[in-house]
């Protein structure tokens, strides 16, 4: 099915789109009530300032930051029905503006780094309701029955959730009735809840309360997830996910507002440290659907996730912004990836934050900042695509002023929390942008000094050495992946190993170039013939989104080829031939090192030592390009990344050295 009538049939409101948004969705920002209020009350003595206070700045985020950033502008910035940082990034690098990738980068550092992080709090979370049941269990049980629900989560997403995935929309479809219908049973002991409405108490909250402005760290806890309404549009379609958050935002002001009249039956006490104010507010005899229902859908919000991350960073590894690592395919379902190294370091790194941090309370410094700075290189990317995309300026000024003062200041309370664990998220996030810019710098070296040669002056050689016996026969066919985009053009780095490193005999010579393009799921190719039978020029086009996998995409076309009579595929040995046996082929990947007669500054230096680093690490090249079962020949192949090393040497005549020497022994001989 090509991509167009896919993303057409998305957009269509249905009444199944709509329960799949519930649980590709909105399980992040569906979980948040677990805990969000809590953390907003803190230790503070509960009084009503601090309780309607709370409550209007959750009302009021969801409606400007959640609704209107994500729900009506966010939507609309789609890239041909997707979306997600990277999808808005290729929206407006056609502008070729060259700061613009620092957003995108950062954006995908701070997701990424989210992802070490929401599993552990969401999952503690729900667990920790287990203290209503049996006040008398410890915390360490309780942090072994997250790390267990955490392995098994890690460990089936190998064979993919698609099957999994099924369940995910009626669970959260259950989730938010159940909250939905406990918040509005508590709402109705108290209406006076109702008042949080009003904006002036979140404006009074802010600027009266002791601390208060400190509060909103908290506070932003209420739209985290938020994000994933604009990611995920691709699986979902906008229409869906704006029906499906109509009935999302209407349980969460529910569960919201009925935890908040309940805190105000405990006006002037101060909650205990293992107290939940989302588990305090349900009946007793309804605890036990509550742990399990709620620990269901944190898992479904973690599952959620993982895939987002999984995507995210098989898109960077198109877009060379991440290092090659193994991506598997266990589903035939759309966008279904699984990257095995990324799955067990997010497994590492939550279980991490689990066994240090213990408590759900003591994690709630670690989340929040990474998100928010996420937040705000996506609002940077919106503004710039209102302002440069016809729109009007007054508007995308609005949204820039808006968006940056209420997101800053939601930064600005996070920062607070920096030491208190902050540092963690941040600190991945930081780990994960040096090696990004680090690729992404070296890469650009050697871009700029990869050098390109005219192919038509190689023809008549080309012609000669395919019928010089004298030269080994490399294979049938030798294919080259080519950096050159254009059929007039050849990588001198190719003519090198063709020519100089190893003459290179073959019947049929094939130059593949592969452009990532910005419409996602664009999969198409061009031929140009060079010698007719014997040399090609393969043009492939590929979204960021696309199976990027060399052999299948090239089988595909040489069985169009061969259909067209362009090519024979049956091998050119008489012996072979009789039986139909398919020609052979052979890959040579050229892999361009930075030379060592390069001088370079100490900071290039740094970036070339650093990448050779990451490289060595990094999936072979034949893998990448999923080349493992082919015949496939590596080459390192040596590029000047900056002006060659000069050395000067002067040449002396021994004889006449010599000769020099005895005559000044001589002169100096005393007599």
């Amino acid at each position: 099915m090509s991509a167009e009538p896919y993303q057409s049939s998305l957009n269509k409101l249905s009444l199944g789109g709509v329960l799949v948004s519930f649980g590709i969705i909105y399980g992040d920002i569906g979980t948040s009530p677990i805990y969000t209020l809590r953390f907003i009350v803190g230790s503070h003595v509960i009084t009503e300032d601090l309780v309607l206070g709370g409550l209007s700045c959750i009302l009021w985020t969801l409606a400007i930051i959640t609704t209107l950033k994500y729900v009506v502008l966010a939507l609309n910035a789609d890239n041909k029905g997707e979306g997600g940082i990277f999808a808005l990034y290729a929206l407006v690098r056609k502008y070729k503006v060259a700061w613009i990738i620092i957003p995108a980068m950062i954006g995908c550092c701070t997701l990424i780094a989210d992802g070490f992080i929401t599993p552990a709090i969401s999952v503690t979370s729900a667990v920790e309701g287990l203290r209503r049941l049996s006040p008398d269990i410890t915390a360490n049980a309780i942090v072994l029955i997250v790390l267990a629900i955490l392995a098994v989560l890690f460990v089936f997403q190998q064979f993919g959730s698609s099957t999994v995935g099924k369940a995910f929309g009626p669970v959260m479809l259950a989730w938010f009735i159940f909250i939905g219908f406990f918040g509005a049973y508590n709402l109705a002991s108290n209406p006076k809840i109702l008042w949080a409405v009003n904006p002036m108490y979140a404006i009074r909250l802010l600027i009266e309360y002791p601390g208060g402005f400190w509060i909103l760290g908290a506070v932003f806890l209420c739209t985290t997830g938020a994000e994933a309404m604009y990611s995920d549009l691709g699986h979902c379609g906008k229409n869906n996910i704006r029906v499906g958050w109509t009935f999302v935002l209407v349980s969460l002001l529910l569960s919201y507002f009925g935890q908040g009249a309940y805190l105000l039956s405990r006006a002037g006490k101060a909650i205990g440290s293992e107290e939940i104010p989302f588990f305090e507010m349900i009946p007793q005899p309804f605890m036990i659907f509550a742990v399990v229902i709620a620990t269901l859908a944190t898992v479904t919000a973690s599952q959620a996730l993982i895939s987002g991350t999984f995507t995210l960073v098989n898109e960077a590894m198109k877009l060379r912004l991440w290092p090659s690592t193994r991506v598997r395919y266990p589903s035939r379902a759309k966008g279904q990836v699984y990257l095995p190294a990324i799955n067990w370091l997010l497994m590492l790194g939550s279980s991490a934050v689990v066994f240090f941090f213990k408590e759900s309370s003591a994690m709630e410094a670690a989340y929040g900042l990474a998100i928010t700075v996420n937040m705000l290189m996506t609002t940077l990317l919106l503004v710039y695509y209102y302002w440069v995309g016809h729109h009007s300026r007054v508007r995308s000024v609005a949204m820039a002023v808006l968006f940056v003062l209420i997101e800053g200041a939601f930064l600005a309370s996070n920062l607070s929390k920096f030491h208190h664990g902050g540092w963690f998220t941040f600190g991945i996030a930081f780990v994960f942008f040096t090696m990004m810019f680090t690729l992404r710098k070296a890469r650009r070296m050697r871009d700029r000094h990869t050098d390109f040669v005219s192919l038509k002056e190689f023809i008549p050689t080309l012609k000669e050495m395919q019928n010089d016996l004298a030269v080994p026969k490399e294979a049938s066919n030798l294919v080259y992946l080519a950096e050159a985009d254009s059929k007039r053009f050849i990588d001198s780095t190719i003519i090198y190993s063709i020519f100089k490193k190893r003459p290179k005999r073959a019947d049929t010579y094939w130059f593949i170039h592969i452009d990532t393009v910005d419409s996602p799921f664009t999969s198409k190719y061009s031929v140009d013939t060079i010698i007719p039978q014997k040399c090609f020029f393969v043009r492939i086009k590929l979204g960021f989104k696309a199976d990027h996998r060399v052999n299948i995409i090239f089988n595909s076309i040489l069985r169009d080829m061969e259909e067209s009579g362009e090519v024979n595929l049956i091998s050119p040995y008489p012996s072979l031939q009789r039986h139909k046996v398919p020609a052979d082929f052979k890959f040579i990947i050229i892999n361009s090192i930075a030379s060592i007669n390069s001088e370079m500054s100490a900071f290039d230096n740094l970036i070339i030592q650093f990448y050779r680093l990451i490289k060595k690490r990094s999936l072979p090249p034949q893998e990448k390009f999923g080349l493992e079962l082919a015949n496939v020949e590596v080459e390192q192949v040596p590029i000047l990344v900056g002006p060659a090393a000069k050395v000067r040497i002067k040449r002396v005549h021994e004889d006449r050295e010599l000769e020099k020497e005895l005559k000044y022994a001589n002169l100096n001989r005393p007599s």
